[in-house]
């Protein structure tokens, strides 16, 4: 008889929503999912980035670097806002030193299929890949990078970064998803994550899925939190976690595809 499949849950993009953060693990934990991989962007958006740093330091096996984790406490960056200055000084010490430490990628094996884990491109936590690329976009996500290190080229990546979840596979099986975001979802604001199952290590084919999970959670508390601690650019935060809509958006969204000529 076969043994049960392994499962990994993979969570991305809680950007300081607490409230989210806990709904989602509450699932994960109900569903009784023990590994759990985080792809960053743990800060920054939301008000209580310190809260979801320790947890996330206390539930995630892997934690990756996102692009807020990598800018927000660099300390040769010129602060240019009040509200990224507020969202600094919410960090606890050493905080932001763990942050810049993250590695860039993960990679492993499960059911015969090489996977790698990354916050947006394999260039860069700041080079972003959308939803609507082109072939060479969706191709440089498979190749190895002085970010990602040498090695066997992935033929499963999975992202997050542009809170825009999404599925794409290729003739030769190579297979792309974005999780989504926790904290941040655009377009439907629930709360999303991936659940990976697979047999975890295994270099043999065997059964492999990748689900995405919405989860519902209090946003109302959530903005009654940044109310609170009197976090800036609240406007922005409400529209992001009651509608989807991103704070700088002008008609088109512009995380998800672009308006088409004509």
């Amino acid at each position: 008889m076969r043994r049960p499949l392994d499962r990994i849950a993979l969570i991305s993009d809680v950007h300081g929503n607490l409230t989210a953060l806990e709904a989602v693990l509450d699932d994960i934990d109900a569903r009784g999912i023990t590994r759990i991989f985080n792809l960053g962007d743990y800060v920054g958006k939301g008000p209580r980035g310190r809260e979801v740093i320790d947890l996330c330091r206390q539930r995630c096996e892997v934690n990756i670097l996102g692009n807020w984790d990598d800018f927000l406490p660099d300390p040769d960056r010129a602060l240019d806002s009040p509200a990224l200055a507020w969202w600094l000084a919410q960090l606890a010490p050493g905080q932001g030193e763990w942050l810049r430490a993250l590695p860039f990628s993960h990679d492993f094996t499960i059911s015969g299929r090489r996977v790698r884990l990354f916050h947006a491109s394999s260039a860069s936590v700041h080079t972003r890949i959308r939803f609507d690329h082109d072939e060479q976009q969706f191709l440089s996500l498979f190749a190895n990078t002085p970010a990602t290190g040498d090695g066997p080229e992935p033929t499963v990546v999975g992202y997050g970064d542009t809170h825009d979840p999404y599925y794409e596979v290729d003739r030769a099986r190579r297979t792309v998803f974005n999780t989504g975001s926790v904290g941040n979802s655009m377009d439907d604001p629930t709360p999303v994550y991936v659940i990976l199952e697979g047999v975890y290590g295994s270099e043999a084919e065997a059964p492999f899925s990748i689900q995405f999970v919405r989860v519902p959670y209090d946003a109302e508390a959530e903005l009654a939190a940044a109310r609170d601690l009197g976090m800036p650019e609240y406007g922005g935060y409400e529209s992001e976690l009651r509608h989807g809509i991103y704070r700088g958006e002008k008609g088109e969204p512009t995380y998800h595809r672009q308006p088409y000529p004509g």
